[in-house]
């Protein structure tokens, strides 16, 4: 089960003496009273929850196909592979770096460039740092002299499409807009400031605010309609608890705040359909099936270490499908190999966000590889049924995998993470298979000049068989993966 709210929430289980469980959920009532005028009425949000008795897979994958018809936004429509400046930028680029990324973006295969924080802010709040700026979204001059939408059509020219970060929610103190106007900032009058990664949020209650932000995305769109897709970021919590706008009905800030964003994401939706837009929320804070009627995806996580996030996408496919999970490869953790990396990326929505400078020519060459399997194969993938295999909370080995409807295709990954010498292996048995057809069985996402020592490699078997019996894909290496694909003969 999930909620459809993105605020504050809660859980509760009671199991009475017959061992029947009741859950409680909803808003979280705590600090949350509220008044209704008379003949008002206060719609709670909805739980969602899938049942099966066929185990944990089943209530997956049935989750997962409500989700793509009602859940999810432009659940049907394709999902392009992204290249983010961010790992190799951060907040220190101008106009000639950022071509250079777009000729590496077209390079690997990537379809889509997402400049990320850093664009906007000028004088003494160009964002150059995260204490400066937010809330002034004005392109940077020293930055980006000829504007955004110079920019965007040099990716065009590359052709690659040309997406923003935005953080409209949050503001700087050291910015114009909380000089202008410090009475839309959630904050107390009477206690010293907290402040969370240097910044203060926006008052959604507010009316205005909602206006406020609503414009920033409208106003970016309107003066460069060459931008095709929106990062809307949301780094810290609400601290400083106190609306200036609620005044004497401040119970009421932790649910007006989340339905002013609401507003916000319905006009935003409502007005410019055809713009996808990532979710963010300092990585996995709002991941929700409300929130995602406005957005076509959802970043799981900050944390972007390979091994990490073996564990971190396993937990999330429990509600949520592959195709609304961003999962990118990154810098993080060089003891594991881009090979390694690029694998456990690619069971999700594929991005990269690396200096592709940093590689080597192999590595390009298998980045390109990998890019070209995963846009031939992400029907499968991201529009498939998916089959947690081996979990790695049970041991050292990891594998999922993903069938088309129709069987006749389907995608397995593998992943050795921490495997002990001299451990007895066991075959990885697939699921989701016709047991009457004949399957291809080959190993791709290959580094060049190097072959599968897979002892199933391009040899076919029976869907019964590979349920059955399995494939012998484990080994004892430390991160290692494999990318195994089949096909109905």
């Amino acid at each position: 089960a999930s909620l459809r709210w993105s605020g504050s929430f809660q859980f509760a289980f009671d199991v009475d003496w017959n061992k029947n469980l009741r859950l409680i959920t909803g808003m979280n009532p705590l600090g949350s009273q509220y008044y209704l005028e008379r003949g008002g009425t206060f719609t709670t949000p909805a739980i969602l929850y899938a049942y099966s008795k066929q185990g944990k897979g089943e209530v997956s994958r049935r989750y997962h196909r409500w989700a793509m018809k009602h859940a999810i936004r432009d659940a049907q429509k394709d999902r392009p592979v992204l290249l983010n400046n961010w790992e190799a930028t951060h907040c220190d680029f101008d106009e000639e770096r950022l071509k250079e990324l777009f000729n590496g973006a077209r390079q690997v295969g990537a379809e889509l460039f997402l400049l990320d924080d850093g664009w906007f802010g000028n004088g003494p709040y160009s964002r150059d740092d995260d204490k400066h700026g937010l809330g002034d979204w004005e392109p940077s001059t020293k930055k980006l002299p000829r504007g955004l939408s110079y920019i965007a059509k040099e990716a065009l020219k590359r052709k690659v499409d040309f997406g923003i970060w935005l953080e409209p929610e949050m503001v700087n103190p050291k910015s114009e807009l909380f000089e202008k106007h410090p009475e839309w900032v959630i904050k107390l009058p009477n206690r010293e400031t907290y402040y969370y990664r240097h910044q203060l949020v926006l008052d959604l209650s507010n009316p205005k605010v909602q206006d406020y932000v609503y414009n920033v995305v409208a106003d970016i769109l309107k003066e460069n309609p060459e931008t095709a897709f929106f990062k809307w970021d949301c780094n810290s919590p609400i601290t400083n608890i106190y609306s200036p706008y609620l005044k004497e009905k401040q119970g009421q800030l932790y649910i007006d705040h989340v339905r002013g964003i609401y507003n916000v994401m319905k006009r935003v939706k409502a007005n410019y359909p055809d713009v996808p837009m990532m979710l963010c929320s300092g990585g996995g804070a709002r991941c929700d099936y409300e929130a995602l009627k406005y957005f076509t995806e959802f970043w799981c996580s900050d944390n972007t270490d390979p091994i990490e996030r073996l564990f971190i996408q396993w937990g999330f496919s429990q509600i949520f499908p592959a195709k609304a999970m961003d999962a990118h490869v990154t810098s993080w953790n060089k003891k594991t190999s881009v090979k390694f990396r690029t694998d456990v990326a690619s069971m999700c929505k594929l991005g990269f966000d690396l200096g592709l400078k940093e590689l080597n020519a192999d590595e390009q060459t298998f980045c390109q590889n990998a890019v070209a399997n995963w846009t031939r194969l992400k029907k499968v993938i991201l529009d498939g049924d998916q089959y947690r295999l081996v979990s790695p909370y049970d041991g050292n080995h990891m594998s999922v995998m993903y069938a088309a409807p129709d069987k006749n295709k389907a995608v397995l990954y593998t992943y050795d993470i921490h495997p002990r010498f001299g451990e007895k292996l066991l075959p990885v048995k697939l699921q989701g298979l016709d047991a009457k057809k004949m399957y291809k069985v080959k190993e791709i996402n290959l580094m060049p000049n190097s072959k599968s020592n897979l002892a199933a490699n391009e040899k076919t078997y029976s869907g019964d068989y590979l349920m059955k019996v399995g494939i012998n894909a484990f080994t004892t290496n430390q991160a290692f993966s494999r990318v195994i694909e089949l096909t109905a003969e």
